[in-house]
């Protein structure tokens, strides 16, 4: 199984529209993924879920995370570094179960000039403790609101080529 995580729980974010622009063309190069966004997440996670709890909402959540052999995580910038919502999520799954020996590829995006390029290198560090093997060709996509259209699909040529080559590799993975 293939998961998309649309990692904010930000309401009306670019992270959700550019997670199902890459689950649409994954799609359409014969790859179905699963997206999940955080704003899915039980909104009482950290009373229920952390240090060995397991609530009934999450239980759902941790099974599709078990069954996942690769991910690909579509990441905001916040405040330099990637969400802490994120790494709640991660912190609420189950250990080493969850992301050991599987795959990762990384894609940063943000409002400003650098597509979090910052924030994926935090993230790289998290991943590499956990065993989790990431990809080399992580995509930073700066100035998302001038990269996608109302539809939300990528509109500059350079960004749709490296997000193409990253998501044919990531195919291979």
């Amino acid at each position: 199984m293939v998961t998309i995580i649309a990692s904010t729980n930000r309401p009306g974010s670019s992270t959700l529209k550019l997670a199902q622009y890459y689950q649409r063309q994954l799609a359409a190069k014969g790859l179905e993924t699963n997206l999940f966004s955080l704003m899915d997440l039980p909104a009482n996670l950290i009373q229920t879920d952390l240090y060995g709890k397991r609530s009934e909402a999450f239980t759902t959540i941790q099974q599709m995370v078990t069954a996942t052999e690769k991910f690909l995580f579509v990441i905001p910038e916040y405040n330099g570094s990637f969400p802490g919502v994120l790494k709640v999520f991660i912190d609420a799954c189950s250990f080493p179960e969850s992301f050991y020996d599987k795959k990762a590829a990384l894609v940063g995006l943000s409002s400003g000039k650098y597509g979090n390029i910052r924030g994926i290198d935090h993230f790289t560090g998290v991943c590499h403790y956990l065993n989790l093997h990431v990809m080399p060709l992580k995509i930073h996509i700066a100035g998302i609101r001038g990269e996608m259209n109302a539809e939300g699909d990528l509109i500059k040529e350079d960004t749709i080529k490296y997000t193409n080559e990253q998501m044919d590799k990531f195919i291979r993975l």
